[in-house]
């Protein structure tokens, strides 16, 4: 028998068949951790363990220098603040509220942070199996992934803020 989403399935666009993957990938993964985290908290995670890397955190240095600090600048500090401390709460991050490096405040991961990150790694691995994507799948997805790099990267490039 047909699952019966398969005709809805079918019809849709690119957008919506890519939401539907993503959320089977981080349903899959936080059935299985250890500790609850919202979807948003564990791109939040993976977000700090890029902004660890020397190059990333050399350039959020630089543009934290030449953002102007509007209100909506400060608002969106404060948000961030707040997610970062819960991820702390968490024990999965540690936050340094008076760097030397002249941000307000800087995240790194603890070493709970970086098993849980090591787990989720290791779940969307696991998950890429389950649904059965192959190296065909993969060749497709890197390029889809180059041909739609560009957009975010242009953006985030001309943001005033980085968290």
């Amino acid at each position: 028998m047909a699952h019966p989403h398969s005709e809805s399935i079918r019809n849709m666009n690119a957008s919506s068949l890519i939401s539907i993957i993503e959320e089977s990938k981080l349903t899959y993964v936080r059935e299985r951790l250890d500790i609850h985290l919202h979807a948003s908290e564990i791109k939040l995670l993976k977000q700090v363990r890029k902004h660890e890397k020397p190059h990333h955190k050399n350039l959020r240095i630089k543009r934290y220098e030449t953002a102007e600090k509007s209100e909506l600048f400060n608002i969106h500090l404060d948000l961030y603040l707040k997610r970062y401390e819960k991820l702390a709460k968490k024990e999965l991050v540690e936050i340094d509220m008076d760097p030397e490096n002249g941000l307000p405040y800087d995240c790194s991961l603890s070493s709970k942070g970086e098993e849980v990150l090591n787990r989720i790694d290791d779940l969307e691995s696991e998950w890429e199996k389950v649904v059965h994507i192959d190296d065909a799948d993969l060749d497709h997805f890197r390029r889809l992934a180059l041909d739609s790099f560009q957009i975010s990267y242009n953006h985030k490039k001309n943001q005033d803020f980085i968290f």
